[in-house]
């Protein structure tokens, strides 16, 4: 299929001192479930599947950046229940080659290298960055809001990283108390400790911002 001129949100991430997390056997296979299981997730979003291109590196295009952030998101939390660190580069390109929609290899377009090349930047204190060329002043906006979801990401127990991820995914409150046999102020209590209104009200922002350009640049 020719797809010369398509413009497409990837995703880009590798992982965060991969040496030092898990011994490499069990590294990869959790790498690699986590990779398959939001390829699964998120098949009706992705448009060329998230592929592994190193040991510890992936990419895939996704039809939207607010689809691509949130395929982001999602990855990054399932691997935190591993302890493994991830970091991701969401942006803008526009593919020029025929578009790969079995493995997100063998494709060339603007703004692929550059979104590689944030993420060769190596910010492991920063989680979520972005790459949008025709917009730099709203790019450093969302990594400053990048920053700030990280830094929280950083602070959680794991009771706080599981309630949040679950509370985040659509959950409410009540129905989470009572998946884990607990009360509802207990949930509101680790809420407040794990800074969710915070954290939700920046993931709004971003994905308000990343909406935005997914109309201004026909992204569908």
């Amino acid at each position: 299929m020719d797809t010369n001129g398509q413009r497409s949100a990837v995703i880009m991430g590798d992982l965060v001192r991969s040496e030092s997390s898990l011994p490499i056997e069990l590294l990869h296979e959790r790498f690699n479930q986590a990779i398959d299981h939001q390829n699964l997730e998120h098949a009706a979003t992705l448009v060329s599947p998230l592929t592994i291109t190193l040991g510890d590196e992936f990419q895939g295009l996704a039809s939207t950046l607010t689809q691509a952030m949130t395929i982001a998101r999602d990855l990054r939390l399932e691997l935190l229940a591993d302890k493994i660190d991830c970091r991701f580069v969401v942006g803008i390109v526009e593919i020029k080659t025929p578009l790969n929609p079995s493995k997100a290899w063998n494709m060339m377009g603007p703004g692929l290298s550059r979104a590689r090349n944030k993420l060769n930047q190596k910010k492991a204190d920063q989680f979520y960055r972005f790459s949008i060329a025709e917009a730099p002043i709203t790019e450093a906006l969302l990594d400053a809001i990048g920053a700030g979801l990280s830094a929280i990401e950083r602070s959680w127990t794991d009771q706080q990283r599981e309630d949040i991820s679950a509370l985040m995914s659509g959950l409410s409150p009540t129905e989470l108390s009572k998946r884990r046999n607990v009360s509802v102020h207990s949930i509101y209590k680790v809420r407040s400790s794990g800074d969710f209104d915070t954290y939700a009200i920046q993931w709004h922002a971003i994905n308000e911002a990343l909406g935005a350009f997914d109309k201004q640049g026909n992204l569908s």
